[in-house]
């Protein structure tokens, strides 16, 4: 069998459940679910997809699961003796957090899933990992041991598949689980949704040390919020990173400093347009970007920050403005001849859906037509992307 999933990795995996429909001795079903699996784990995680030997679970499973990139992030966040995945799933987080530790404890209620992650675990880590069944906080809350790292990914799942955000609808509930936790752990992290309140989560999580907001090529996403019994922090500081292969860029910055910033509003927009990228716009930084680059913000409301000058290594896109479009009816079919152009709005008149199908665009091409909101009313651009910047 796994001869056939190894040459069958580029195929369609509905064809060859027709092709080979009683023509082999095993499995069939079986073997072509790998192959979709690893399809799938081709991009997610790569490192395990070349591994012949691993088992891979069904699509849901694989979709909860953390990237490579994610995993190998957090990985570099804290090292020490031994930790403990009290919500291990597929064991992507389970297996690269381990690596910066002596033991780990790997935690699951789902005997599949918990099959076949102990099954690939002790392939890629022998003798690494105790494996713990069942319900992990009743085996949590029996333990002696004080923990150097608990990682906790709740499921986010709710009846009919729904998804769910806030911490107290999760299972296992961190907020209920939070002081008991601590009693336990010299440090906790823990994997929220993308969608999380950050701000209610620091009100109903005492003692977090650092919120980061974790985005690949400009994607959100992971929350992860980060309480260490060695901090020193009095104020929590958030962090928003945008991951690309393997590099990544910081922002930091604490609420009190966004509240205590003050962004001047632009009367006119300049040469250039700056978006932040996605994870400074969900971590919160509306203000202090600007102020931290010398930039404008062109309405209290629309984040889109303008200046006349490039900076550089701004964690963002940055547009060069050719022109504004004040007859679209007239001037977008010149400008656009091709019916191609890379739509954007941010509180602006129509969303970028709408403005695509008022003016029969499609997304390609150099151009950008962006909408927004200024201190003048709604203004509509043509412009291009500057090249080499950080985004």
């Amino acid at each position: 069998m796994k001869k056939f999933v190894q040459d069958h990795l580029n195929d369609d995996p509905a064809q060859l459940l027709l092709g080979y429909a009683g023509k082999v001795d095993f499995d069939l079903r079986f073997a072509v679910q790998q192959i979709k699996a690893r399809q799938k784990a081709k991009s997610k995680v790569p490192s395990w997809c070349e591994n012949e030997n691993l088992i891979f679970p069904v699509s849901l499973s694989m979709e909860q699961a953390s990237s490579e990139l994610t995993a190998r992030y957090k990985a570099g966040l804290i090292s020490g003796g031994i930790m403990a995945d009290l919500t291990g799933g597929l064991g992507v987080d389970s297996y690269f957090l381990s690596q910066k530790f002596r033991s780990a404890v790997y935690c699951e209620r789902n005997k599949d899933l918990f099959d076949i992650t102990k099954h690939n675990l002790k392939i890629l880590s022998p003798d690494k990992f105790d494996f713990v069944f069942g319900d992990s906080m009743n085996w949590f809350n029996n333990q002696q041991e004080v923990f150097d790292l608990v990682f906790i990914d709740p499921a986010r799942r709710g009846e009919g598949n729904q998804k769910l955000y806030r911490l107290e609808d999760c299972e296992p509930d961190v907020m209920a689980q939070w002081d008991g936790l601590k009693t336990k752990s010299k440090a906790i992290l823990v994997k929220a949704s993308p969608m999380l309140d950050i701000k209610q989560a620091l009100q109903s999580l005492s003692g977090l040390a650092k919120v980061l907001v974790l985005s690949v090529k400009n994607e959100v996403k992971e929350v992860l919020l980060f309480w260490s019994a060695s901090s020193l922090e009095s104020v929590p500081q958030i962090e928003a990173i945008d991951i690309r292969n393997e590099a990544s860029i910081a922002f930091s910055f604490t609420f009190e400093e966004e509240e205590n910033t003050s962004n001047k509003i632009a009367e006119e927009v300049g040469q250039y347009l700056y978006e932040p990228n996605a994870a400074i716009l969900k971590a919160g930084a509306f203000k202090i970007f600007g102020q931290r680059f010398g930039l404008e913000k062109i309405h209290p409301n629309s984040h889109f920050f303008t200046g006349n000058e490039v900076v550089g290594q701004v964690p963002g896109r940055v547009f060069e403005i050719h022109s504004e479009i004040k007859q679209p009816k007239k001037e977008i079919r010149k400008l656009f001849p091709s019916g191609k152009a890379n739509v954007l709005t941010r509180n602006y008149s129509m969303s970028t859906d709408e403005l695509k199908r008022k003016f029969r665009l499609k997304d390609g091409g150099e151009d950008f037509l962006i909408g927004s909101q200024t201190a003048k009313g709604f203004q509509l651009w043509h412009c291009s992307r500057v090249k080499g910047e950080s985004e």
